[in-house]
């Protein structure tokens, strides 16, 4: 990326998407309610609250963001999600995790969008919008680093610790110092269409109007369905891979004498930095790798990324945890190729002022499918196991992209003819 395009803002953008994903319990959070007693199916229960929550409040939030102003919705997700974290920390009831899952998705529904907005309007307004996919990307790959040493410092506190439940605790403090580095944003971004020098009557209903006229646009809609489903099958199903890594922990010689929870604390944390360490590094080279590959590469990873959960929920059937987690680990590099380029993409056919609120739909319909992904996972996985639940849920999305872009191509084919 060109260096002049790395200025102060671009690294606060970068220091956001790192500090952001230094939630220390994502690398153990199933292995966590699994401790607690919480069966496959209330997991899958949980994960459903959490996208119909986000659902309910995806467009009000996104809405709320472009008239009242980006950095108070980012403070008010970040307040949210702080006060989950200790309900988690504090207690070890699953109707008490209801609440603190019910915190966590109005956090993310007041979050999701929202960065991306101020960042697409910063490219604007400095004429820079034709760097959009690469500069996004760049400060992507810091959100997927924060991951990594996320997961390296998560496994040094389960260690010390013995305990997957402290690290609840510790994930505020990243969160806190999130609020100085948004609090420093030039005002500008905050975008608030209420103190605009233009002085429109631009009301929340002005917004909605806007927002329903471009979703009426096909290649807008076509955007946000071919991004949701991977973005949903992935958010679903990430958790997921906690169990697979820890039958590899049992099975590794070394440490024997060590107690399995501690021991996993070394092997999930290393796992997860490395797998982060791949998806940081795919995200910063997916506009060079749409360049160099031809055809819909969005299209391409999602029918790759679901062939990829088919193969691994076959691996794990047949207890080859190994290759499992390899197969699974593509899930997630396919997810970070595709994000940036589609990000862009919207950015490209919809008016720069209610971008949050389209960025926020596009979650809006990845959330329904995640809830529907997540459920059917945790109760296959009760009475099928967790191999075969993969295998049904991927084979059926699998079957129904296929089918989906045949229709496509046969309709294209009609209108050719004529």
């Amino acid at each position: 990326m060109d260096k002049s395009l790395k200025n102060k803002q671009y690294f606060k953008f970068c220091s956001y998407g790192f500090l952001k994903n230094l939630r220390f319990f994502d690398a153990f959070l199933l292995l966590f309610f699994l401790e607690s007693g919480i069966t496959y199916t209330q997991i899958g229960v949980l994960y459903a609250l959490r996208e119909i929550i986000i659902n309910i409040s995806e467009i009000p939030s996104g809405i709320i963001a472009d008239t009242y102003g980006r950095k108070k919705s980012l403070i008010v997700s970040f307040s949210l999600y702080i006060l989950s974290f200790l309900i988690f920390y504090f207690f070890n009831t699953f109707y008490l995790f209801i609440l603190a899952i019910i915190f966590y998705g109005i956090g993310d529904a007041f979050r999701t969008g929202t960065h991306k907005g101020m960042i697409m309007d910063y490219l604007a307004l400095n004429k820079w919008s034709h760097h959009k996919a690469n500069y996004y990307g760049h400060t992507r790959s810091w959100s997927q680093k924060g991951s990594a040493i996320s997961a390296l410092i998560a496994g040094c506190l389960v260690l010390y610790s013995g305990s997957y439940r402290t690290i609840f605790l510790y994930s505020v403090i990243p969160y806190l110092i999130n609020f100085i580095n948004i609090y420093s944003y030039p005002n500008v971004l905050d975008y608030s269409l209420n103190t605009q020098k233009e002085r429109k009557k631009k009301t929340l209903i002005f917004v909605f109007k806007s927002f329903i006229k471009s979703l009426k646009q096909p290649k807008v809609l076509q955007i946000i369905n071919s991004s949701a489903l991977h973005s949903a099958y992935l958010k679903a199903i990430k958790d997921y891979i906690q169990p697979v890594i820890l039958q590899i922990t049992l099975i590794i010689p070394f440490l024997l004498s060590m107690e399995t929870k501690r021991k996993s604390g070394i092997v999930v944390g290393v796992v997860y930095f490395f797998i982060y360490l791949l998806t940081s590094y795919a995200s910063k080279k997916s506009f060079k790798i749409s360049e160099l590959i031809k055809g819909n590469v969005p299209r391409l990873t999602l029918i790759l990324g679901l062939t990829s959960g088919l193969v691994c929920g076959i691996l794990y059937h047949f207890e080859l945890w190994v290759l499992a987690l390899i197969f699974f680990t593509c899930i997630y590099i396919f997810e970070n190729i595709r994000k940036p380029l589609l990000t862009g993409e919207i950015a490209d056919h919809v008016a720069p002022e209610i971008l949050t609120s389209v960025i926020s739909a596009q979650s809006f319909f990845g959330t329904i499918t995640t809830s529907i992904i997540a459920l059917s996972i945790g109760v296959l996985s009760d009475y099928q196991g967790l191999g075969v639940a993969f295998i049904i849920v991927s084979s059926i999305l699998l079957l129904f992209t296929i089918v989906l872009n045949l229709q496509k191509f046969k309709n294209s084919s009609k209108i050719s003819k004529l």
